[in-house]
């Protein structure tokens, strides 16, 4: 005769209570979820098909789908769920039942997230130890109505969570749900400088560079999942680079090579015909920041006095650790759309010297709010203005159907708006970048600290310039001044400056993707440069347009025509660059009979002559005088 048990009593907290208080305790927890989901308006369907309305006592709410709402759930439950005694060892339940969630293999798991659609005999052979034996006869009793109902309301909860969901939430502000995502990451960067302005600004700086290499791997996590393995990956590559290849040419053409590469590679695999918000997004950013960081590195290692006057500010004589690269690399102030900075420039952050007071935090709250304010005003813009003026409008048949001029002066209408996405996002990034101090950039004559180090818009400029090369000076600023530092000066040995301009705008247009849209709309920028010049140096030499240009009266109705002609062919030009693909843009520049090539490939050889024959020789300019 076997050893018999002595029986305990039940102390478990939940066990404590009567069995009516817990049946009462129930129904309250049933009825405040009830209310839960109909605050949030949840809908109430049927069960689903093939189920019945009402359980009996051997049967479990579990059978429900994961799919299915709540108050499927709830209301199958009815008032008084059954907390009785435990099933026999030997009866099959359904898989996910009371029982099978108390289960020594996968029983939690299949309650909470999985699909009953099985059954599932208990053997309760697999002996737990304790108190109170196998886990298949005692533990299922304890779990029988309350592990069940704990699982169930996590759904509910977990179900009510998804109806909040951020897809839903860009939904119903006429957004997709990377772009709300990039948004909230961008506005995201404020309370984070606001935390390293108050705890981390004159501390040591691995804890600064472990801080901005969290944060930024974190924005990336949240935006791009686990495809932030791709600008680890080049940063990593870099550092080793930077390590084993030294301060050679070789180091700055294997950089060179292989960030493009690697650049152009994601272009390839993830384009779509739409401007997708994906993982190249931010890694364009991060390509122009670890190749100047190569060619700074290069830099270094030269006589300072070969190097210009701005090379030598950039030039990196230390050896970066990984520590320091990565921190560099993901500062979360300029990680997902800019702007570009020096690894010197970002050293000296770390180091507490970019503030207007020494030894003080810097006082740049006033000027971050002014740039986030006035990014503000171009997201409420943009944001009223997206669902009237969109660039899916240049492809419908109503936009054809319309008159010749209708269709140049929406162009013109959408070709100034269209920039304002990305005036917003500059804006915002910008007033981060002045809170933490990255954007000090020393005195001015008064003595005034300027805030402009980090600056991708002039908006005044940008919103007042009749010129093209007014544009180019306001907008993207410092990845334009990139450009110049890192390639176009770097060209000086080809001896032509047209040539140099030439392969930096091809460069850009790589960097921006391979479609067709990007080369179009940079050899028209091309174009459009050298065609402005000719006409400013055209009326700068010649008397007669001199003076007619300097009449006082005539000067609005000058601006208003420059205006104009800006901001159609931008608009022109944009078109291209925003539609992408060649079946695109080329149908939008048919409809209106590829109105900016013919017009700016005409003047390129009507203007020569013109500038002949209104502009007198020298010879007759000195007889002149």
């Amino acid at each position: 005769m076997g050893r018999q048990r002595t029986s305990r009593p039940d102390t478990r907290p939940h066990r404590l209570l009567p069995q009516a208080v817990r049946t009462e305790l129930y129904n309250h927890l049933a009825a405040g979820f009830r209310l839960f989901q109909s605050q949030l308006q949840f809908p109430i369907p049927s069960p689903a098909p093939g189920l019945p309305r009402v359980h009996s006592r051997r049967e479990s709410p579990l059978l429900y789908k994961r799919s299915d709402p709540p108050s499927a759930y709830l209301a199958a439950v009815g008032p008084a769920p059954r907390l009785g005694p435990t099933n026999s060892r030997r009866s099959p339940e359904p898989l996910g039942g009371p029982a099978a969630n108390a289960h020594a293999v996968g029983g939690l798991r299949a309650g909470i997230g999985g699909e009953a659609t099985a059954l599932c005999p208990h053997s309760g052979r697999a002996e737990l130890g304790g108190p109170w034996g196998t886990p298949g006869a005692k533990m299922a009793s304890a779990a029988e109505g309350d592990v069940g109902t704990v699982a169930e309301l996590a759904r509910v909860l977990r179900w009510g969570f998804d109806e909040l969901s951020l897809n839903k939430l860009a939904t119903s502000l006429g957004a997709s749900e990377q772009a709300l995502r990039l948004i909230i990451s961008i506005f995201m960067g404020y309370p984070l400088a606001l935390f390293f302005r108050r705890y981390l600004f004159f501390k040591d700086s691995y804890l600064i560079h472990l801080f901005h290499t969290f944060t930024g791997l974190s924005i990336a996590y949240f935006n791009f999942g686990n495809q932030l393995y791709h600008s680890l990956l080049c940063v990593v590559l870099q550092f080793l680079i930077l390590r084993l290849m030294g301060r050679t040419i070789t180091a700055v053409l294997t950089t060179y090579c292989f960030q493009m590469a690697y650049l152009l590679a994601g272009y390839y695999y993830t384009a779509t015909g739409n401007y997708d918000i994906k993982w190249t997004m931010p890694h364009c950013v991060l390509t122009l920041k670890l190749i100047g960081l190569a060619v700074d590195y290069f830099d270094g290692g030269k006589d300072l006095n070969s190097l210009s006057s701005e090379q030598q500010k950039y030039a990196i004589r230390g050896v970066p650790s990984l520590l320091e690269v990565a921190g560099f690399s993901y500062f979360y102030g300029a990680f997902l759309v800019g702007p570009q900075f020096s690894m010197n420039h970002y050293m000296k952050l770390v180091q507490g010297q970019l503030t207007d007071i020494p030894g003080k935090i810097p006082n740049s709250t006033i000027p971050a709010l002014k740039r986030l304010g006035l990014g503000l005003v171009y997201l409420v813009g943009y944001t009223l203005l997206s669902p009237h003026i969109t660039e899916d409008y240049l492809l419908t048949e109503d936009y054809e159907n319309h008159s010749f001029w209708f269709r140049c002066m929406y162009m013109l209408l959408w070709g100034k708006f269209v920039l304002y996405k990305y005036v917003t996002c500059w804006l915002v990034t910008e007033g981060v970048c002045i809170l933490t101090g990255l954007g000090f950039n020393d005195f001015d004559e008064r003595g005034k600290a300027k805030w402009d180090a980090c600056a991708n818009m002039k908006v005044w400029l940008f919103e007042t310039t009749p010129r093209f090369t007014g544009t180019i000076a306001s907008f993207n600023i410092n990845t334009n001044a990139w450009v110049a530092r890192y390639f176009f000066k770097r060209l000086k040995f080809l001896g032509n400056k047209e040539l140099s301009q030439g392969l930096s705008l091809l460069f850009l247009a790589l960097w921006h993707g391979l479609h067709s849209g990007y080369l179009v709309c940079f050899q028209m920028e091309f174009l459009i440069v050298i065609v402005e010049r000719q006409a400013a140096r055209l009326i700068q030499e010649s008397p007669t347009l001199s003076n007619l240009a300097s009449i006082t009266v005539l000067q609005p109705f000058y601006y208003l025509v420059q205006q104009t002609i800006h901001w159609l062919f931008m608009g022109y030009s944009m078109t291209a660059f925003c539609l992408f693909t060649w079946d695109k843009w080329f149908k939008v520049y048919k409809s209106i009979y590829f109105l900016g090539h013919v017009f700016f490939l005409s003047l390129l050889f009507i203007l020569p002559y013109v500038h002949k024959a209104m502009v007198p020789r020298k010879e007759k300019l000195k007889k002149m005088g």
